[in-house]
């Protein structure tokens, strides 16, 4: 059947007298099969050298960077990092040439990873642990069919020699940005550190052409135990490396190296101007401003918890909201309750990945005979007071938590039952008046039903 096949192909690509003999029907057929095995062999011979070639821009034959280098500039652990290009890096001009770098210090279990055509690198690293950093070449493009080609990876690590024992290193090294405007750092003297020690903290972050000492220390028993830097705008979302080293007579002592993010240790102060009212129906409105000091607002995320039944003296509180806006309504189903409210403000995550919480600013409302303050109040007055409900603004004191804050809220004297004296009664009215409790009252003082 193959032959007889191949025979009316023949036939047909190449017509013949019908009066042929048998000699030549098989001359013409060897010829055929003759034809057709060159054409095999050359098809074949095709499909090698194209294949061939299309490996030349695979990852057996794209060759990694040359000649990775680590060296110390003298920067408190930022490293310089570079490379060359691979050798036939100019021999696929149709595609794109970048490059995979990776860092990371030992014992960490995940890498730091960029991706650029540069050729050099200068990134921060813990000095006190080897600094390891590996780079490959990707390749994409025409040449490659547009798919993404990686070559092997080379390696490289650095390793400060270090003197002294750990135990001399300092402990409980701690930085917080306070409210965006400076930074404490404080620690404590190595395990074997010996008398009369004297520790110095440098810093350094890109933009300084050299190491800076910290000048102005935080001191325990004439040794320096913490340092405190003023204006580092120009360091915020950049490396800052830190040393600190310690000396002493006839002691070697670690030094200790760390790479901080500022806006990662950010913690404002807590939250200005908490006001909580309560409405006629029972809702109780919580409002506050930013904190002071240098902290975006556009950067903070606040907490707001309530605690209620303070009848014991450790309250249980309950967070309620977290949220980046300056305002809450809580719904308040049983009026008899005691409640506080309080709020604190941290860094959100559209400007860092942590940070820390402020200090709680608290208010308080009771409805068990809380105390008046003797201070001035804020009161609305209507001019037909005796025909409308009364509303106004107190200061009150919440004696079950034994806190020492007041609480400013707006309530209906006429349709409540808490209660709180008040040394003024004064009528509603649109506008604010500040009218001191101390003060001649213009009506006679009575005892307001809350």
């Amino acid at each position: 059947m193959r032959y007889a096949s191949l025979h009316a192909c023949c036939r047909t690509a190449f017509p013949t007298p019908h009066t042929f003999q048998q000699e030549s029907l098989t001359s013409y057929l060897g010829m055929a099969l003759r034809w057709l095995y060159t054409l095999s062999v050359a098809l074949v011979w095709g499909c090698v050298v194209s294949s061939s070639s299309s490996h030349t821009t695979g990852k057996t034959r794209l060759a990694p960077p040359e000649d990775l280098q680590i060296t110390d500039p003298g920067l408190l652990g930022s490293l310089d990092i570079e490379w060359k290009p691979p050798p036939n890096v100019q021999t696929f001009s149709e595609c794109t040439v970048k490059y995979r770098f990776e860092y990371r210090n030992a014992g960490d279990r995940d890498w730091k990873v960029i991706f650029t055509r540069k050729l050099k690198f200068r990134v921060g690293f813990d000095l006190s642990r080897t600094a390891e950093v590996k780079v490959q070449t990707l390749l994409e493009g025409r040449c490659t069919d547009d798919v993404e080609v990686q070559s092997d990876w080379i390696y490289a690590t650095f390793q400060v020699p270090l003197q002294g024992k750990l135990e001399s290193e300092v402990q409980n090294f701690h930085c917080v940005y306070h409210d965006w405007e400076y930074l404490k750092c404080t620690w404590q003297p190595g395990l074997l550190a010996p008398r009369g020690v004297h520790y110095g903290l440098y810093y350094w972050y890109e933009g300084l052409g050299h190491a800076v000492q910290c000048d102005d220390y935080i001191q325990d028993h004439d040794i320096n135990i913490g340092c405190i830097l003023q204006n580092l705008s120009q360091a915020e979302y950049k490396d800052l490396s830190i040393c600190v080293n310690g000396s002493a007579a006839a002691t070697l002592l670690q030094p200790l190296y760390v790479t901080l993010r500022l806006h990662n240790l950010a913690k404002p102060s807590p939250p200005k101007q908490l006001v909580v009212s309560m409405s006629a129906s029972e809702e109780l409105h919580v409002a506050w401003g930013p904190p002071g000091g240098e902290t975006p607002p556009q950067c903070l995320e606040y907490e707001v918890q309530l605690a209620e039944d303070l009848e014991e003296a450790k309250a249980a509180w309950a967070s309620v909201s977290t949220q980046m806006e300056t305002a809450l309504t809580i719904s308040r189903a049983n009026q008899s309750r005691i409640s506080c409210v309080r709020v604190r403000g941290r860094t959100n995550i559209f400007c860092a990945d942590q940070g820390f919480w402020s200090e709680w600013t608290q208010e308080c409302f009771s409805g068990m005979e809380p105390k008046v303050a003797s201070i001035s109040f804020t009161s609305f007055i209507k001019p037909v007071w005796d025909q409308a409900p009364m509303a106004a603004m107190g200061i009150c004191w919440c004696p079950a938590l034994e806190l020492g804050s007041w609480f400013s809220y707006s309530v209906n004297l006429l349709q409540h039952s808490h209660s709180c004296s008040f040394a003024s009664p004064v009528h509603l009215a649109s506008e604010p008046q500040n009218i001191n409790a101390s003060a001649p009252a213009p009506f006679p003082a009575v005892q307001g039903q809350l």
